[in-house]
């Protein structure tokens, strides 16, 4: 290549704004219902939501309570192949549709079942198609795997950097050493593990890790979120996500009345954890009755929200870097990033006031510099999703298909949150983009139908007669 190439390649990918990612930012804003255009939105401004896999290996081998896989999911075999072949074609549709650059989980079942090679692999074709996959687990899984994953055959790490999303709660059942967990208490020291063994390959390789936790709420653990997250933050998690259980997937597995918990008693369980008022609508992924999310840092022993809705400077700071920093800057390539906001910063200098603002405010939030300087400072985010009953679910997407608005309230709300969905799975084989509440409720059931047929559990051969 030469030197000239070489410069317009450089020149082309540092620049400030991918047209394509413009353009698929642009339509993600367009496709978007009015009730969520709001100065707050992310969708269509800074990202274009987050994706996922489907029908790639739904077997799992735990047995949750509840469940959001249908009851046929662990009659499918876990193949490689299959597994490979599918999420390549989802990426490349979703390349197609949602622009060349995004995150994207890699989930069905539980992903440890792939052999770890087959494992590896899929997360490289999903990065060659501009995807930052999170491989989503239930965290039960040994220090072997995780290497055999990590690390290629001379014992080289594969990527800069990897993400998981591992699931602990005690609504799970299976996990070597607590097969039946009475409490999250109980499962503290597995958190731990898991933690543990991410942050020794990073001493030993230099492989950065990003881990988000997840956890089913119900009724029955639902005065337990607080402990878990005042137990957890010093672990080394990115973010801890909590998602009100809902009647989704395997209807024998349905325990209680999931109902009895809200939005409001999950985030104020939340909040006790974190021991502050979490502010959630300065920044808004999708409909707020999805999604809350509060991103910021623990400095020492306080958490610090990067932004707070009652602060009008930092609603004007916020204004001003939608205004400048349009499109995602997800980049496998971190140079790529810096010369990008560079160039950025050039063509807007007046941006420059406004960052240090903000930077002066957050300090003070944390308790001034000298708290900042002595640390340790952990970014983290406190995230709730809040999955929809089937039973609306199903009659809200049918009436989105054809465009009519229902005069039930519940089922016209549905509606409204499918419309607004941030996280989807990409189907090539119908050009649909697909609500992930959508996929679980109505999708997954004859999906795993067909891959029963299509992938059967092998059998053992009767014994013959001598």
């Amino acid at each position: 290549m030469s030197l000239i190439t070489r410069v317009r390649d450089w020149e082309r990918r540092t620049r400030p704004t991918d047209p394509a990612i413009a353009a698929a930012m642009d339509r993600r804003w367009e496709g978007l219902p009015e009730h969520v255009k709001t100065p707050a939105q992310l969708l269509g401004r800074r990202t274009t939501g987050c994706e996922g896999t489907h029908g790639v290996f739904p077997a799992c081998d735990f047995a949750c309570k509840p469940c959001y896989h249908s009851a046929d999911a662990n009659k499918v075999r876990v193949d490689g192949e299959h597994t490979k072949t599918e999420v390549a074609k989802q990426m490349d549709f979703l390349h197609e549709q949602r622009g060349p650059q995004s995150h994207v989980q890699l989930i069905g079942g539980e992903v440890s079942l792939l052999e770890a090679e087959d494992h590896a692999a899929t997360i490289d074709l999903m990065r060659a198609r501009g995807r930052v996959p999170m491989s989503f687990s239930h965290g039960d899984v040994s220090d072997q795997y995780l290497r055999d994953v990590a690390l290629d055959s001379d014992g080289k790490k594969r990527w800069a950097d990897w993400s998981w999303a591992v699931h602990f709660d005690r609504t799970m059942f299976g996990r070597e050493g607590a097969k039946k967990p009475q409490s999250e208490r109980e499962l503290q020291p597995f958190r731990k593990k898991f933690m543990d063994m991410v942050e020794k390959l990073r001493e030993e390789t230099g492989l950065r890790h990003y881990v988000a936790h997840n956890m089913t709420v119900t009724p029955d653990n639902v005065a337990e979120v607080a402990e878990v997250v005042r137990d957890s933050k010093d672990l080394g998690f990115r973010m801890m996500s909590f998602q009100p259980a809902a009647y989704v997937g395997n209807e024998q597995r349905w325990t209680s009345d999931f109902r009895e918990v809200t939005d409001d008693s999950v985030w104020a369980e939340i909040e006790d954890g974190v021991g502050t008022r979490l502010p959630y609508k300065a920044l808004q992924f999708g409909d707020f009755r999805c999604n809350r999310v509060s991103w910021g840092a623990w400095v020492d022993d306080s958490y610090v929200p990067v932004l707070d809705e009652d602060d009008a400077d930092d609603l004007h700071a916020r204004d001003e870097f939608f205004r400048v920093f349009k499109g995602n800057y997800i980049s496998q390539d971190r140079s790529v990033i810096r010369w990008r906001v560079a160039r950025l910063v050039l063509r807007n200098p007046g941006i420059l006031p406004v960052a240090f603002g903000w930077f002066r405010r957050f300090a003070k939030r944390a308790g001034g510099l000298r708290a900042l300087r002595s640390g340790p400072v952990h970014p983290m985010t406190y995230v709730m999703h809040n999955f929809m009953d089937a039973r609306v679910v199903a009659p809200a997407w049918e009436l989105n298909k054809v465009g009519e608005v229902s005069d039930d309230v519940e089922i016209r709300a549905a509606q409204e949150r499918l419309a607004a969905c941030a996280y989807t799975m990409g189907h090539p084989e119908s050009n649909e983009l697909i609500p992930a509440c959508v996929q679980h409720s109505i999708l997954d059931p004859n999906e795993n139908r067909e891959l029963v047929s299509l992938l059967p559990m092998p059998t053992r051969r009767k014994p013959q007669p001598v």
